[in-house]
């Protein structure tokens, strides 16, 4: 199910790293907002309500409602990058990517694992491989998250993205053959097996020095006899 949400926006006429720091010191950021068919704008967002709200979603795969000027329409987007400030938590920019309802597009879904795999309750360590997966279907069917229910994993088992299960509406574009994720055995039994392995390699070693050690021995005492 698609998750909508709604954010405020001006107009932009100045643009520039002056205008921009200007802005920031009233509490604003810019933005740019395009699409296939839309004209790029240039917009204000407010800072502090921006970064809320991208807080409070799934960034890659909400549907985020851009009014403008307090239009009365709407326009449909998808947050396609946020710039950050390299020291602080502060917004910098933000691009907004308009989308049509009847043209499909590529998102980034999170993914959702389900249960805790047998393999883990007997010793095993889960390894996720994925935490997302690339989707293409129309933005009234991106879904929320994917889930992957990996209870039955038993140690050395995996699932491969060709075995999660999609909406007809949905396709997986994902390489089908990625691992997404496994449980491996615990590597503490293999870390244990190595320091023993080391210890009896010590053993050997204290044996021979010793053997050496008498077998010096010998030849001084027969030099000893025949003088």
């Amino acid at each position: 199910m698609t998750v909508k949400t709604g954010l405020s926006a001006k107009r932009r006429h100045e643009t520039g790293k002056g205008a921009a720091g200007r802005l920031r010191a009233l509490g604003k950021i810019p933005a740019v907002l395009y699409g296939r068919d839309q004209e790029s704008v240039s917009l204000t967002i407010d800072a502090t309500e921006a970064l809320k709200l991208f807080h409070s979603i799934s960034v890659e795969n909400t549907i985020v409602n851009v009014r403008i000027d307090d239009d009365e329409e709407e326009l449909e987007t998808l947050v396609r990058e946020i710039q950050m400030h390299p020291f602080r938590p502060d917004l910098v920019h933000v691009d907004f990517y308009c989308i049509e309802r009847d043209v499909e597009l590529e998102v980034d879904i999170p993914a959702n694992y389900i249960g805790t795999p047998q393999g883990v309750r007997d010793g095993g360590i889960l390894e996720i491989i994925l935490h997302e997966f690339r989707v293409r279907c129309l933005p009234v069917n991106i879904p929320e998250k994917i889930d992957v229910e990996i209870t039955a994993l038993d140690i050395g088992d995996s699932i491969h993205a060709s075995e999660i299960s999609m909406d007809e509406a949905v396709e997986l574009v994902t390489d089908l053959g990625q691992t997404v994720c496994l449980v491996s055995a615990p590597r503490v039994e293999e870390e244990e097996v190595d320091e023993l392995e080391e210890g009896e390699e010590g053993v050997e070693g204290e044996e021979g020095v010793e053997g050496a050690a008498e077998g010096d021995g010998a030849p001084v005492g027969d030099e000893g006899s025949d003088d």
